[in-house]
């Protein structure tokens, strides 16, 4: 870049400012050519970006617990899980038929293969999600009225 500001540049870098701070990112970055040897390249970011925490490797027993069976051992990532029922589409998921109304099922309901488990909006169609085989629900993974991507687990049937 040669060594004369551009304001248009200061101009610019101060819109990715205010683009970050409206739509709560963390960090853009652009790079904008001039010609053969002039160019400008940004980063503009808002602190450090920290890693998630991870949990420790072997987590001490709480006190006064008495170890039990191990049959509900809940997986740090439940889409890992042969028994997770995914999403087939990303939309809106929905626990109930219509708000106010009691949800399809619960954690520890039995249900039968082709029972609707809830209901995923995708451009304003509601798509019934069905239980791929009998089973009982063992958890529920997302709150009523959450947005989902495509293949996220949705819950768990055992």
């Amino acid at each position: 870049m040669t060594d004369t500001p551009h304001e248009t540049d200061v101009t610019f870098i101060k819109a990715l400012a205010e683009l970050l701070r409206e739509n709560d990112l963390t960090e853009l970055r652009v790079k904008r050519e001039y010609g053969e040897d002039d160019s400008l390249d940004v980063r503009v970011s808002r602190g450090h970006v920290l890693p998630p925490p991870q949990p420790p490797a072997n987590p001490a027993p709480a006190p006064n617990t008495i170890p039990g069976p191990k049959s509900v051992d809940t997986p740090a990532d439940p889409a890992s899980e042969a028994d997770a029922v995914t999403s087939p589409m990303v939309g809106t998921a929905y626990l109930a038929p219509e708000p106010g109304a009691a949800n399809f099922v619960g954690p520890g309901d039995a249900v039968q293969e082709g029972q609707t488990l809830l209901i995923v909006e995708a451009m304003k169609t509601m798509n019934h999600i069905p239980a791929p085989r009998a089973g009982v629900v063992r958890r529920i993974l997302i709150e009523d009225g959450a947005p989902v991507e495509y293949g996220a687990p949705l819950m768990i049937l055992e």
